[in-house]
């Protein structure tokens, strides 16, 4: 057969393979390996099984969008060709095991696109024929804009454009990292699909600087420049000239015709060739390729086809199909002889993955050691961290608490990384790089990134290093600028990813820099994410603001054990007192953990007020507690309640022992009030701001603004008058 075979040439063996395909035959394992080899070799350049794969994607995108009555087809349409050739003769992977550590990565930024990407993880069986059919609707895993699902072969939750393709740099970020470490033999590519929208949202420029800067020659990234947006056409937006500023932030850039499959493996093999620069292919694509009208003329290039499905777009959703090849009443159908040239790239995919997986036993065999450290990386195990031996000195900022952690971790914790927006000598990031160096080009071996001022890329580019795996990403800046952060923060939230956020000069306390450093309302915007449970049912964020030094440790503990979605540390400039503690004050704000508790029990029975707040507020309320009692002889009792979200999941029981709703509760808040309203309850009282601050030393502000015990005291009186 391989004799008679061959003296056909390559279309002998494709035509062989569709054959014992049709008659559902079993190919013994070792000719469908020599099958799929002479395909790889020669028959993937068939112009007519790419043509229609190609094709088949088409149609397969359309009629998505056509039943869902929903969608965008025109751009998927665009981008088949390149779907087609990258996912068959490029990219490496296990379709048995999509969660291969050492696959090569796609990150899709334009979610709208997700009918393309849907409809080529059908092909290689991720996605069945019913997923399609249910596209847009409840409960099916074909959500309009792509959610991860590392099962399925997604890699990112997309949707807002832009960040998709910055979480593939930070990927690829963490790739270059664990291979200086373990070897090339763990090398991958990162593969990033942009549209002209992503190309055109700012942080789009931190993230091609980042990777010029950091010459990152295992990123690919195609641009599907159709010229078409979702209102408009391109050129009446921009007229700038990309390949050139790519080029100038030191990537390789081509220019291609993006549905021509000859100048695609082209541009691909240069890429790929390409090690010491990131790559940028500009594929001038076609809106809606394949597109016709009733009458059969070309609807290509239509802006109405961005976002309407095609018989809403004014093309004819049957003639298209029936032009590209499919039948329009079956327009979900795989043609025959795709689904077996597919069957064959599977193959060919799982032998590759197979081999690499003896290299690295082969490997793990000869370092021991080195393979152990692997698994811990990959399982994001903790070593044993001795946190009751982080020397804290009392009466500290709580952000140089969080540097006297991060100085420990660096002894111990290997395989994390943190980045700073230029700011690192400040939000004390600096006791880590101290012992560490930060990343340049060609060099990996430190753990720390220069981030430069782009505190959004900084966000996106953990996040994406949280996604591939295998470290531990930190990033830090100051707390008011966690607003440049929050799209990022929300989709760290919705994707469930680890990533640690540092904010530091927490308050009004910031002082003289004035109301534009000076947070006020971001720790209630924050903490709404404490109350918005992610698609496991967990809180989707946790926000901790600790109120001493030894909070700060157990808050960078609590950090580092969610592994169920992002956690944000809220820091002080200013130092704080030391809060009040009957023996070990490390012991006591262990209890910290479940998010608020009792640091000054009242003497003597019930309470007759409680007093609550988090971070430096909290000695502020010890102060005032102290009058309460010298002049008022109240039974005080002082709650430190660093995470509403975390306190909220303990047992109610617990929930009425630290904060019973029969006891007046008076709340002090450096920010808005509405940020402590739910832990006083509907008959407490809370002091904070609703207004901005004022650039002043924040000792003056202090006195300002009403944070002394004086006025605690003075608060809680009236409030207790006004509660009889």
């Amino acid at each position: 057969m391989a004799q008679e075979c061959e003296a056909k040439g390559p279309r002998g063996w494709r035509l062989a393979l569709f054959e014992l395909s049709s008659k559902a035959l079993i190919v013994p394992g070792s000719l469908l390996f020599l099958i799929t080899k002479t395909l790889s070799v020669f028959n993937m350049a068939d112009p007519t099984i790419t043509q229609k794969a190609a094709d088949n994607i088409r149609v397969l995108s359309a009629a998505m969008v056509e039943k869902a009555n929903s969608g965008h087809p025109g751009g998927a349409m665009g981008g088949a060709d390149f779907m087609h050739i990258l996912f068959t003769e490029y990219m490496n992977y296990d379709p048995k095991d999509t969660a291969w550590p050492f696959r090569d990565r796609f990150f899709l930024d334009p979610g709208h696109m997700s009918a393309m990407l849907y409809s080529q993880l059908h092909l290689l069986g991720h996605y069945s024929t019913e997923d399609l059919e249910n596209f847009r609707q409840w409960g099916s895993p074909t959500p309009g804009h792509p959610e991860i699902d590392v099962a399925r072969g997604v890699e990112n939750t997309s949707g807002p454009l832009g960040q998709g393709h910055t979480f593939g740099i930070g990927a690829a970020i963490a790739e270059r990292f664990l291979a200086h470490r373990f070897g090339e033999w763990t090398a991958h590519k990162t593969y990033i699909y942009i549209s002209d929208g992503g190309i055109q949202e700012e942080i789009a420029q931190g993230a091609g600087r980042t990777a010029g800067y950091l010459g990152l020659g295992n990123v690919v990234m195609f641009y599907d420049a159709n010229d078409i947006q979702l209102s408009s056409e391109v050129s009446e937006v921009m007229d700038e000239d990309t390949g050139k500023k790519y080029e100038a932030w030191g990537w390789h850039v081509q220019t291609i015709e993006g549905n021509d499959p000859d100048a695609i493996r082209k541009a691909l093999d240069a890429a790929v060739a390409e090690t010491d620069r990131p790559s940028l292919i500009i594929g001038k694509t076609i809106m809606g390729k394949g597109a016709v009208t009733e009458e059969g003329e070309s609807f290509e290039r239509q802006v109405s086809t961005h976002g309407k499905p095609l018989s809403g777009a004014g093309a004819s959703f049957e003639k298209t199909v029936k032009a590209l090849g499919g039948d329009p009443d079956n327009p979900f159908a795989v043609f025959p002889e795709v689904a077996a040239f597919y069957e064959a790239v599977k193959t060919e995919k799982h032998a590759y993955a197979e081999q690499k997986r003896a290299e690295q036993e082969a490997w793990a065999s000869n370092n021991p050691e080195l393979a152990a450290k692997l698994e811990q990386y990959l399982n994001r195990d903790l070593p044993e961290i001795n946190w009751a031996g982080i020397k804290q000195k009392p009466d500290q900022a709580t952000r140089n608490a969080s540097g006297a952690v991060l100085s420990h971790l660096a002894d111990h914790l290997d395989n994390m990384i943190v980045a700073s927006a230029d700011l690192s000598n400040s939000d004390k990031t600096d006791a880590f790089l101290k012992k560490t160096t930060s990343f340049v080009k060609g060099d990996f071996s430190g753990a720390f990134l220069q981030a430069g001022v782009s505190e959004l890329t900084m966000a996106a580019l953990c996040t994406g290093m949280a996604l591939h795996g295998g470290v531990i990403p930190v990033c830090a800046t100051f707390f008011v600028f966690s607003d440049f952060m929050k799209p990022t923060i929300r989709l760290a939230a919705l994707m469930e990813q680890p990533v640690i956020f540092i904010w530091t000069h927490d308050a009004f306390r910031v002082g003289e820099d004035g109301p534009t450093h000076q947070p006020i309302e971001q720790e209630a915007q924050i903490r709404l994410l404490e109350h918005l449970q992610n698609h496991s049912g967990r809180n989707s964020f946790t926000a901790l603001r600790p109120a001493d030094v030894d909070e700060t440790t157990v808050a960078w503990q609590l950090a580092l054990e969610n592994t169920h979605g992002p956690s944000g540390l809220i820091l002080s400039r200013q130092n704080i007192k030391s809060l009040p503690a009957d023996g070990s004050r490390y012991e006591a704000a262990k209890a910290a953990e479940k998010g608020a508790y009792i640091v000054q029990k009242e003497e003597g029975g019930n309470p007759d007020l409680i007093l609550v707040g988090n971070g430096s507020e909290v000695a502020t309320l010890i102060e005032g507690a102290n009058l309460l009692r010298e002049k008022k002889k109240l039974k005080v009792r002082v709650v430190s309640a660093p995470s509403e979200g975390l306190f909220r999941n303990q047992p109610i029981s617990y929930q009425l022992d630290v904060l019973p709703y029969d006891v007046p509760t008076y709340g002090l808040t450096a920010g808005l009030p509405v940020t402590l309203r739910g832990l006083v309850g509907p008959l407490g009282e809370v002091a904070g701001l609703d207004h901005f601050g004022e650039s002043a030393p924040y000792t003056v502000l202090d006195e300002q603004f009403g944070f002394t015990a004086e006025r605690v005291y003075e608060g809680a009186v009236s409030y207790l008058e006004d509660f009889e």
